[in-house]
């Protein structure tokens, strides 16, 4: 039996927006294993200038990345979508081992296959330094709160 993760394409513009709330859920767990279930076995990433393919390649590189953005929370909002495919745009907060944050400002499109799984992920992310005093996310580390704003009601 293939591997199924709901909702699958077609998208509308409601699955659309439960697909990236899925996703923002998934990642802010910080589980590297988790993650990567949501994409196909072979799935191609381009992350910045990193190009990563397969599982065992996203969990190494999940595993790295949140052992140095400490703190790590994330925040997507739906762009754009057609039939398979998902564009978002996200900011997520973070700081160092030095204790220096920062606001991590990016797009990423999205292509599934018929199962719903993720099979190509292509992400361009800036880093903006900010101030412990300028985060605008504050909720304990884990899954945002429902009612806890987005991208767009935080003016982001």
């Amino acid at each position: 039996m293939a591997e199924s993760r709901p909702p699958v394409p077609p998208f509308t513009s409601e699955s659309a927006v439960l697909k990236v709330r899925a996703a923002e859920d998934a990642w802010n767990s910080r589980d590297p294993q988790r993650v990567s279930l949501a994409y196909t076995p072979e799935s191609h990433w381009r992350n910045r200038t990193q190009f990563i393919t397969g599982r065992p390649a996203i969990i190494e590189f999940l595993t790295h990345k949140w052992a140095s953005e400490l703190d790590y929370r994330l925040i997507k909002e739906l762009w754009a979508f057609s039939a398979h495919r998902i564009a978002v745009r996200f900011a997520y907060e973070w700081h160092d081992a030095r204790g220096a944050w920062f606001r991590s400002y990016g797009n990423e499109n999205w292509d599934f296959d018929e199962q719903g799984l993720m099979r190509r992920r292509i992400a361009s992310i800036n880093d903006l330094p900010i101030t412990e005093a300028q985060r605008k996310y504050h909720w304990p580390l884990g899954v945002r709160p429902a009612d806890h704003p987005g991208l767009s009601d935080l003016g982001l």
